[in-house]
């Protein structure tokens, strides 16, 4: 459980594999390059310090990571918790409160909270993040159109009011460059995928306000030179009264710092196929966050899209994520004196895009179709984070979700694998039983009971992920599961993407009203297909009879219909 994954992988590497590795490494220290120094600015720091956050985040979090593939550094989600800390605690306040963070963050991983993690609602994660999208977005605005403000109210309310009272300061050469810099961004994966949009739009934009001498802000102006050396490490003075004044905002960053990491886990293993150690990984940010502070770092977590693109570019092992911390390492020490000319309007141009990104506006679209309940849990997760603070939207968000979890359960929710082999006596005195029914051999039949809310849904993926072999259909009994959430409904949505991955047919039986009107209103329905859901196991079983080229025992109702014409009565 506590083996980083390198140790475990080492040993077995291929020649090849390292090859690839290395090559992905490469090409993800360059992507960061200019997200780390954009993260920095953006949270209020010098750039240099984004970059070292990157160097030493990177190399420890796939050093020690539970993850294969974790690539780890600042992201836009510190943004608005490290402003903030800055603003109130100064740079000795961050530096303590990370290191507190990384302190947290180990104990979370050492007494085995990493699976606690996965049960965090949906709608809240989805309202902290498109929230913390929105907040990205606002702090761009100065710096993207060249507005002549001293200093940008932190409040969003008022940052907006000050937005619009000097909306006639707009500089012309600055915003074009930024606008420039932004449809560059847009349009050039058409292009090429290969070399990132972000690094083209920084050398072009460079390029064009150093050539024509435009008088536009870059990092030189406005922060002076970029070490060309690394810093060594500094302890800080830490007091009792300076902790107890800095527990929330700690207690904040190693919570979003764990989500972050293990959200993009959990991502990186459907897309490999592999299964990270949610303990270990939260050891590993610990880790990270304690030592990135001593060099002069931010918070570190892993990067969901630096992560990704390392598995698209052909890294499988930690080996990758090292070499990522190596080339940025160099980058900084040999082409520093360069990035100083990085125009800010283009590094406003990237963040931008990073909200755009991090916004999952097409999730929040279709989680407005879930039940009412989730739908109040992603407006007040959302709003408050916008509006107010981010330890409060999450506090909120899950103390509501908890209380919709608890308004809904009627019974502790339970999932069985069942197999033809399996009968005992309460099977046989039900006189649905599937021990009684002619189940073949290429079929698979799980039986969920209960509310399918959060909780149980994780309990249904970890049941899942037992079956070693894909059966050719699998057929999901949901006659005990009265109703259905968000976070269910969006898991059943997963589970069809991968069955048809695999080649499995997904069958429904057993679907009561409320998640079958569920079902409708978030788009599932269609996925599924009105001929895969039915009222019982018999029909469910002929239906599955009827894909493998078997004769049927029996002729299905047309259970949808049924259903549809009685809801609308």
């Amino acid at each position: 459980m506590f083996k980083p994954k390198l140790f475990v992988i080492f040993p077995k590497l291929s020649k090849n594999q390292i090859i690839n590795d290395i090559i992905a490494g490469v090409l993800v220290g360059i992507i960061a390059l200019p997200l780390a120094i954009a993260f920095g600015i953006a949270s209020g720091v010098s750039p240099e310090k984004g970059l070292i956050t990157a160097v030493i985040g990177g190399f420890i979090v796939s050093f020690l990571g539970g993850s294969r593939v974790q690539i780890g550094g600042p992201t836009g989600a510190f943004i608005i918790i490290i402003y903030g800390i800055v603003q109130q605690y100064g740079l000795d306040g961050l530096m303590v409160a990370t290191i507190m963070a990384g302190i947290i963050l180990m104990i979370m991983g050492f007494v085995q909270f990493g699976s606690l993690i996965k049960f965090i609602p949906f709608p809240v994660v989805v309202g902290f993040t498109s929230g913390i999208a929105v907040v990205i977005f606002s702090s761009q605005i100065k710096e993207f159109f060249g507005l002549a403000i001293d200093k940008v109210p932190a409040d969003f309310i008022e940052k907006w009011s000050v937005y619009f009272q000097t909306a006639g300061s707009v500089h012309l050469e600055t915003f074009a460059v930024g606008a420039a810099s932004l449809l560059i961004m847009i349009f050039w994966p058409k292009v090429t995928k290969k070399i990132p949009g972000s690094i083209v739009a920084i050398l072009l934009a460079t390029f064009v306000v150093q050539f024509f001498h435009l008088p536009v802000a870059t990092i030189e102006t406005r922060f002076g030179e970029i070490p060309s050396s690394f810093p060594m490490p500094s302890f800080p003075h830490i007091s009792f009264a300076q902790i107890k004044e800095l527990i929330m905002p700690a207690t904040t960053i190693a919570i979003l710092a764990a989500i972050e990491a293990l959200l993009s886990a959990v991502v990186a293993d459907g897309m490999i196929g592999g299964k990270h150690r949610s303990n270990m990984e939260l050891v590993a940010q610990g880790a990270a966050n304690i030592l990135s502070p001593l060099f002069g770092g931010i918070p570190v977590t892993g990067a969901i899209a630096r992560t990704a693109a390392n598995i698209k570019n052909g890294g499988r092992t930690p080996v990758a994520g090292i070499v990522h911390a190596v080339t940025l390492l160099l980058i900084m020490l040999l082409l520093g004196k360069w990035a100083k000319l990085i125009p800010m309007a283009t590094l406003s141009a990237i963040l931008i895009m990073v909200a755009y990104n991090m916004s999952e506006y097409h999730v929040f679209k279709r989680l407005l179709k879930s039940p009412r309940g989730d739908v109040v849990v992603l407006f007040t997760t959302f709003s408050l984070t916008v509006i107010f603070d981010l330890t409060v939207a999450i506090e909120i968000g899950m103390i509501l979700a908890v209380l919709l979890f608890m308004k809904r359960m009627a019974e502790v929710s339970n999932i069985g694998v069942i197999t033809r082999e399996l009968k005992d006596e309460d099977e046989l005195a039900d006189p649905n039983s599937i021990a009684d029914r002619n189940v073949p051999s290429a079929v698979e039949v799980y039986e969920i009971s209960g509310p399918f809310f959060f909780g149980a849904a994780m309990k249904f993926k970890e049941a899942m992920r037992q079956v070693e072999n894909s059966p050719k259909v699998r057929i999901l009994r949901m006659r005990g599961v009265n109703a259905i959430d968000a976070t269910g409904l969006n898991l059943l949505s997963e589970v069809m993407e991968d069955s048809k991955k695999e080649g499995t047919a997904l069958i429904f039986s057993g679907v009561h009203a409320q998640p079958l009107f569920a079902f409708t209103q978030f788009g599932l329905l269609d996925k599924i297909g009105e001929e895969n859901i039915f009222g019982n196991i018999d029909d469910a079983l002929d239906r599955a009879r009827e894909i493998l080229g078997l004769p049927k025992l029996g002729r299905p109702a047309d259970f949808v219909a049924t259903v549809q014409r009685e809801m609308k009565k």
